[in-house]
């Protein structure tokens, strides 16, 4: 039925930069000069690419004016010549991509030990799950997806194997010496410890996403997005991994301010819906309720306080946020969370004994620095050994470190 009614139709762009809805006119109907030029028009742009000019001006006219622009960004700490189709957050993008930290995270724990379950979150999985409900959320506030999508996809590159025990353990091990704390890590990562290019070190990213990592600073719309994206994405797939992995049930849930909301509307829409799907379809409607929630109150805050520029964001507390009902609500769910699963004994007594595995290893390359890679030996002078010990072990998947553990243990 569909192609006889649009056979006779073509789709026409007539302004190849417009926001626009795309029109349908009747190829019939036209007079014989329009399609030909309708022709040549079409093989034009099929031999042209989009520059990256242009995006930089679709940008201009289709984000809000409180959005980071890319055109506008302050650039990198070592200038490097624009490129012909990437925006500058775009080439940020693939360099955290391409990056050799970025790849190890699907190694590393999340909350379950890495490789005790394969359809259990890893922490590459959580990074493009808070990747996705980034761009979501900044798409409908009309702010910059690429860079809140860059954000998200660098703010876990830091992350010590073994999750947030091993992160605990790590800080430990650095208690008088500077400390660890894993989103200080990335930043490290993104500025000093990848190493691709040969003129300067680190991946040399824009300032805007380097302001995105540092938690210590005020941050732009997009950062802020990133920044609770995190939180919607743990939130959900901790309890959706919780209960595949026999750590949480539904008479536990039912407690959730959060869980009960969501659960009421799915069984009201799918009565007969039965486990595995029921929970599954739950965990979706939390994250649309907390997405959409945010998306709502940010968009109020932002008008109540009458932003008009970049600057007048920095003036301002945080503005993308939770309404105060789902606020409380959340809060109760993350204290649930500690008590149910994160100190559950499958799941705390698997993480300290993998952190003492830590431990035992951070010790060894003290006593012992010849064990680290030839790189991080090179910046023993600079840096530090306990903090090159710390940046090594901090870069590790799970399965190296135990393999380094059961080489260097005893």
């Amino acid at each position: 039925m569909v192609p006889p009614l649009l056979a006779g139709l073509r789709l026409v762009d007539s302004d190849r930069t417009s926001s626009r809805a795309f029109r349908f006119i009747d190829a019939a109907d036209a007079r014989p000069h329009h399609a030909e030029k309708f022709a040549r028009k079409t093989q034009s742009r099929l031999n042209e690419y989009k520059t990256r000019q242009e995006m930089e001006a679709d940008e201009g006219r289709l984000l809000a004016p409180f959005a980071q622009k890319s055109g506008e960004s302050r650039g990198r700490q070592f200038p490097e010549p624009r490129h012909a189709y990437r925006t500058e957050f775009q080439r940020d993008r693939a360099r955290i991509i391409h990056s050799r930290a970025f790849r190890r995270l699907e190694y590393k724990t999340q909350v379950f030990l890495n490789g005790t379950g394969d359809h259990l979150r890893t922490r590459l999985t959580h990074t493009i799950e808070v990747a996705s409900i980034s761009r979501t959320i900044a798409r409908a506030l009309r702010l910059n997806e690429d860079l809140a999508e860059a954000i998200a996809l660098a703010h876990d590159l830091g992350h010590s194997p073994f999750g947030h025990s091993g992160e605990e353990m790590l800080a430990e091990c650095m208690r008088k010496h500077g400390g660890f704390e894993h989103n200080r890590q990335s930043l490290r990562v993104v500025e000093l410890l990848e190493d691709p290019y040969p003129k300067f070190p680190g991946l040399n990213l824009t300032l805007e996403v380097r302001e995105g990592l540092d938690k210590t600073q005020v941050s732009s719309l997009e950062a802020q997005i990133a920044d609770l994206a995190d939180e919607i994405t743990y939130y959900s797939h901790d309890l959706d991994d919780a209960i595949d992995f026999d750590v949480l049930n539904f008479a536990q849930l039912e407690e959730v301010d959060v869980w009960k909301v969501a659960a009421d509307s799915v069984r009201a829409r799918y009565p007969d819906l039965r486990e595995p799907d029921l929970h599954k379809l739950i965990i979706r409607d939390v994250i649309d309720r907390q997405v959409r929630d945010v998306i709502v109150t940010s968009a109020e805050q932002i008008t109540s306080v009458k932003v008009q520029s970049r600057d007048d964001v920095r003036n301002q507390s945080v503005l993308i946020r939770y309404g105060d009902d789902l606020a409380e609500a959340n809060r109760a769910l993350r204290k649930f969370l500690y008590q149910n699963v994160y100190y559950h004994p499958r799941v705390a007594e698997v993480n300290q004994r993998a952190c003492e595995m830590l431990r035992r290893v951070f010790e060894s390359y003290l006593l012992d620095p010849s064990r680290l890679g030839d790189a991080a030996a090179r910046r023993i002078e600079s840096e530090g050994l306990h903090r090159t010990v710390c940046d090594y072990i901090a870069g590790m998947t799970d399965r190296y470190l135990m393999g380094e553990y059961a080489r260097v243990g005893n």
